[in-house]
């Protein structure tokens, strides 16, 4: 497997008690693999997806990336948050290339790659606008050409859409389920909504709270073309809205 998630527990330490994050969470991802993250509040989700890109410590297990442990953030490895993290005074050109400054490319090189991913993610005609000239699902899919421009080999992204309106969710989800189809990334997506993980995931992780642990791993057998409205579709979203609710004591993994 390519990512591997071993034993993992995370502890935080409150005035007078410890709070159990995760407790004991295994889990391995396949290169090219879409997983997303799925839970409610409080679940761990986040807290798992910040140790696998390196940005928290285990208490206990660790985390390892193509055989090589996780031991902080790695440019192979971007993180897209739901807050954007766009620079305001920069363009969105200058903002993709945010990235590929770090990697010392030529000014004429950074432009081109940066223009590439722009015009991937529909923006050409915003290159030289700022970001508080665009809407908020403009703003996000600026972060994602900055993500992709540095071609990194695995994207962590945390809740991106939760803040949009629910039509420009529904558009930025098709982008990202199209984009992974064509860039073969590995994505580790969180998520709380069942439909958006249904839409976008080969396999699904449901996690549960207090402490967050591994619920059930669905596998998603729906292809790449997905359709909302579809019998399949309903019949898949349905199920993990039973897995929610069922008691067990195991991880179970389900195909459908």
């Amino acid at each position: 497997m390519y990512i591997e998630v071993n034993d993992v527990s995370v502890k935080y330490r409150q005035k007078k008690s410890e709070f159990q994050a995760l407790d004991h969470v295994s889990l391995s991802v396949r290169k090219g693999e879409f997983v997303c993250l799925l839970g409610p509040s409080g679940c761990g989700k986040t807290t798992l997806l910040n140790v696998m890109a390196g940005f928290e410590k285990a208490a206990e297990g660790s985390v390892t990336i193509d055989g090589e442990e996780v031991k902080g953030p790695d440019i192979r490895y971007v993180t897209i948050f739901q807050n954007y993290g766009l620079l305001p005074w920069r363009t969105v050109r200058k903002n993709v290339e945010l990235g590929l400054e770090t990697k010392k490319l030529p000014k004429a090189e950074r432009s081109k790659i940066a223009d590439q991913y722009i015009d991937l993610v529909g923006l050409g005609n915003f290159r030289n606008h700022h970001p508080h000239q665009l809407s908020g699902g403009m703003q996000q899919r600026v972060a994602i050409a900055r993500a992709l421009a540095v071609d990194p080999e695995i994207l962590f992204m945390d809740e991106p859409f939760g803040a949009l309106d629910a039509i420009t969710r529904m558009k930025l989800q098709d982008d990202v389920r199209k984009l992974s189809d064509e860039e073969k990334k590995t994505i580790v997506f969180v998520t709380h909504d069942i439909e958006e993980a249904v839409f976008l995931a080969d396999r699904i992780v449901v996690m549960t709270p207090n402490p967050g642990k591994i619920k059930s791993i669905v596998n998603v057998q729906l292809g790449a073309a997905r359709d909302r409205t579809s019998d399949d579709f309903i019949m898949v979203r349905d199920k993990i809205f039973e897995i929610f609710h069922m008691k067990t004591d195991r991880t179970v993994e389900y195909y459908i």
